[in-house]
């Protein structure tokens, strides 16, 4: 049904994320809103044959040169209804490329999403998932980036302040504006603080239905990044800004419920670990499927830079309960916070798509009966390779993901052939590049 408006509303913004999680939208008049709300509104597909930088791929299929960038019609979600309390409380709606006949567009993240749920919601279960954040704060704005190279930022504070109270004191305004205008946002926060390092943060979502999660935590970086342009600050949320510093994470936690979510079916009192067979059949789906989806967790070159060796981010495939140096982490204290948390993805991450492969990738191990075949890691995850490691790049990761069955089986051919299209554009476009490091490495002495 068409969702009630204020009477004065005379626009509203809607929005969708593309392939690499950027918000893409538009603001159109309330008179359009309402006679294309049922119909969708014709969008030019170019947004899915583009990449962040709005260079056109020159190998995808779906969309190109060759197919003259048609509009595709997208359709606004009118339960996702919130309103903007940084511009005067404007409507703002997501959207997605999902059609009411199944045929959605390969390529939409939202829509890849929403059939994973709907195969979780035919299994039975509720998915309760959140998406954690950290991210780096500079008292920059996009014109001094651009003067000065993106070289010699001022942090917003400086020094190692993990868990500070007298860091986030500095910047009260900022930070309350955080979490009271995220929670008018409908995006309300469990917990905010300041991490290890020059002006970074993290932040922790409240958990909630996987879709809604997802959204929330898609919403997370531009909310953060358009709050921060009001108190000139600038939102960088790469994985790995500067090599001497710690990465950001994007960590998703996760939990499966009955469907009246009275029950945590993650949870076994009677277990000696508190874990139901339930849960280890779907931990064992994720280590088995990990290596095949990797590039939805870490989607860009910068990702594998934080997937380094004693980064707070893993290098094996590994799991253990309460061990912040494996791939998987078991929190299992009570029934009621009972879940998974999966440490690979960073905060560069897509949520849909990072979403998406957690929670196929577990319902995977729960309808193969796959077996926790893995012990867990005792120590140093590090250094336990017993079960493989991660691959170290980009390429190797999309190349693993292009020919595997699996991934397809999970995702589809469509999706899975657009995706690592825009993967090995990625690498190509990196590979021809003469970095910093080079000129002065060769430049006068080779």
């Amino acid at each position: 049904m068409n969702p009630i408006l204020d009477p004065h509303t005379q626009k509203i913004k809607f929005a969708f994320a593309d392939i690499d999680g950027i918000m893409r939208g538009k603001i159109i008049s309330r008179e359009k809103f309402e006679k294309g709300w049922e119909e969708g509104y014709g969008f030019c597909n170019v947004v899915f044959g583009w990449d962040s930088n709005d260079t056109a791929y020159d190998n995808a299929t779906l969309t190109g040169w060759h197919s003259g960038y048609p509009d595709t019609p997208v359709r606004i979600d009118t339960d996702t209804l919130r309103t903007i309390p940084w511009e005067d409380n404007m409507p703002f709606f997501l959207a997605d490329f999902s059609n009411p006949n199944g045929e959605d567009l390969p390529a939409c993240p939202r829509s890849l999403l929403r059939r994973i749920k709907r195969q979780c919601e035919a299994m039975g279960f509720h998915a309760e998932f959140a998406q954690e954040f950290e991210w780096f704060n500079f008292r920059e704005t996009p014109q001094s980036l651009q003067q000065k190279g993106f070289r010699n930022l001022e942090p917003l504070t400086p020094g190692m302040f993990g868990y500070s109270i007298l860091r986030p004191s500095l910047e009260s305004s900022f930070n309350n504006d955080l979490f009271d205008l995220l929670t008018a946002f409908d995006i309300p926060l469990e917990g905010l603080h300041t991490e290890t390092g020059p002006g970074v943060y993290e932040a922790a979502i409240k958990h909630d239905e996987v879709l809604r999660a997802a959204d929330k935590a898609a919403l997370f970086k531009t909310a953060v990044k358009e709050i921060g342009y009001r108190h000139g600050i600038i939102a960088t949320f790469m994985a790995k800004w500067n090599a001497e510093l710690p990465g950001c994470s994007g960590h998703i936690h996760q939990s499966l419920w009955n469907p009246e979510q009275t029950k945590n079916l993650f949870y076994d009192e009677s277990s000696a670990d508190r874990m139901s067979p339930l849960m280890k059949h779907y931990l064992a789906g994720q280590l088995h499927c990990l290596p095949h989806v990797l590039p939805m967790y870490a989607p860009t070159i910068n990702s594998y830079k934080r997937l380094v060796e004693g980064a707070w981010a893993p290098t094996t495939l590994t799991w253990a309960i309460d061990n912040r140096t494996t791939a998987l982490r078991v929190l299992n204290n009570g029934e009621a916070y009972t879940r998974l948390e999966n440490r690979v993805p960073g905060s560069d991450s897509n949520p849909y798509l990072a979403i998406a492969a957690s929670l196929a990738s577990g319902l995977y191990g729960i309808k193969h009966q796959l077996s926790l075949d893995v012990p867990p890691t005792v120590g140093n995850g590090y250094t336990n390779q017993t079960n493989g490691i991660i691959p170290a790049n980009l390429r190797q990761a999309t190349e693993v993901m292009k020919h595997s069955s699996l991934a397809k089986e999970l995702f589809g051919e469509g999706f899975v052939e657009h995706f690592t299209q825009t993967r090995d554009w990625e690498w190509r476009q990196y590979a021809r590049q003469v970095s910093e490091w080079e000129l002065k490495r060769y430049f006068e002495i080779i």
